[in-house]
């Protein structure tokens, strides 16, 4: 999710900060034309790459992923592998997945455990997540996993369903990952005026656009809670917790279920 909203702030500020970073983009022409906009003001060392890795097909992510990131001891550091990819329309992806989920989760929960033996090797590391309080209007079925919900309002309760598994992903993640640095957050950083909106349906734009404008942060703002989720010292004891600009906070009851979360990622596990 690195060539816009977000993920492309957040890309900008860590690249600015002397992060060297890698983009994975939906689109090679779109995560190039990132690339470039982050490179003009750095020095060559920090100029970023970007392979084409979409989160909406699970063959792609695995081709899209470089190698030497999957291999342990090639590269020395792979400290911060924050996951913004999102979409809230909905539809199916081409593995036969419900788009929102497969995009939203599954896709970032294969490209963590892709990349999960070097982040152990480079430990210590973090996975940052990025989520939303849409979580708590979620309702996950473990049997149903992957399956959109059916409804007048599917594309919403399909969109929530995928913000619930960040927060349960996030937290499964650290109690399996406990003992080894390598820790896992789940954020929510606040309502965005990005181009998530471009997928609402037609009836609900005209409400949802002024509202984006008016109301919500610029993806600039928003990005700081997922660098300070980054770059701060001293969150390892909140591994596996929900994040906001306030600090932690409770997750919605669902987010808190650890036998859901467990369920969620054998399903997961499964799908991929």
């Amino acid at each position: 999710g690195g060539s816009s909203g977000i993920g492309l702030a957040t890309a900008l500020e860590l690249a600015r900060c002397g992060a060297r970073v890698i983009l994975a983009t939906r689109s090679a022409r779109r995560g190039e034309a990132a690339a470039s906009r982050i490179r003009r003001p750095l020095p060559a060392p920090s100029c970023p790459r970007s392979p084409t890795c979409t989160s909406s097909s699970t063959t792609r992510v695995s081709a899209g992923t470089p190698q030497p990131l999957c291999t342990p001891g090639l590269h020395r550091e792979l400290p911060w592998p924050p996951h913004s990819s999102g979409v809230s329309t909905g539809g199916t992806t081409e593995d036969g997945f419900s788009l929102p989920f497969q995009v939203n989760h599954l896709g970032h929960f294969l490209l963590t455990q892709l990349l999960l033996g070097r982040l152990r090797s480079c430990a210590p590391s973090r996975v940052v997540i990025v989520a939303s309080s849409a979580h708590c209007a979620g309702r996950l079925r473990p049997e149903g996993l992957g399956r959109p919900p059916a409804g007048p309002f599917s594309a919403f309760r399909d969109y929530c369903d995928s913000k619930l598994a960040n927060v349960l992903h996030a937290r499964e993640l650290a109690t399996r990952e406990q003992g080894t640095q390598v820790t896992c957050y789940a954020v929510h950083p606040g309502f965005v005026n990005t181009s998530l909106f471009r997928h609402a349906p037609l009836w609900l734009k005209p409400l949802l656009l002024p509202l984006a404008w008016l109301l919500f942060l610029e993806p600039r703002e928003a990005a700081q809670v997922v660098l300070g989720c980054a770059t701060q010292d001293g969150l390892e004891p909140l591994s596996g917790r929900y994040l906001t600009a306030c600090g932690p906070r409770l997750p919605g009851p669902a987010g808190r279920d650890d036998r859901l979360a467990r369920a969620l990622w054998e399903g997961s596990e499964r799908l991929v």
